[in-house]
């Protein structure tokens, strides 16, 4: 699925959780997923991970009594993502379009010759 944005205005990173509960039951994992694509949200990056209780608490207490960047969520689960090279790069393609859709790879990625893909 090929798309074309017109955007003047820089995208912003977002990071989506989907719990074990949604996750589970592949028809509403599904129904979330169509959801995010449905809103227009471009899907960069996409990953599953299966944590442990205590890994979660962590996770969340680190969260609960402060305002948290999205850059430091994402650095959690992307630790090889460079947001920098993502604004420098990538961004510019993807608000400009126009892009792609890889149900394969589950995330957008820039339609053009020589568009980055995910890193």
């Amino acid at each position: 699925m090929t798309s074309i944005l017109r955007s003047p205005q820089a995208l912003q990173l977002t990071l989506a959780l989907i719990k074990p509960d949604a996750v589970a039951h592949p028809l509403i994992l599904e129904a979330v997923h169509q959801q995010i694509l449905s809103n227009k949200f471009l899907i960069v990056r996409m990953r599953e991970l299966l944590w442990r209780k205590e890994e979660c608490q962590q996770f969340y207490k680190e969260h609960e009594d402060s305002v948290v960047s999205a850059s430091r969520e994402i650095a959690a689960f992307f630790p090889d993502f460079s947001e920098q090279r993502w604004y420098e790069e990538e961004e510019p393609q993807l608000r400009c379009g126009p892009v792609r859709y890889s149900p394969e790879g589950g995330i957008h990625c820039a339609a053009g010759p020589g568009g980055p893909g995910p890193a």
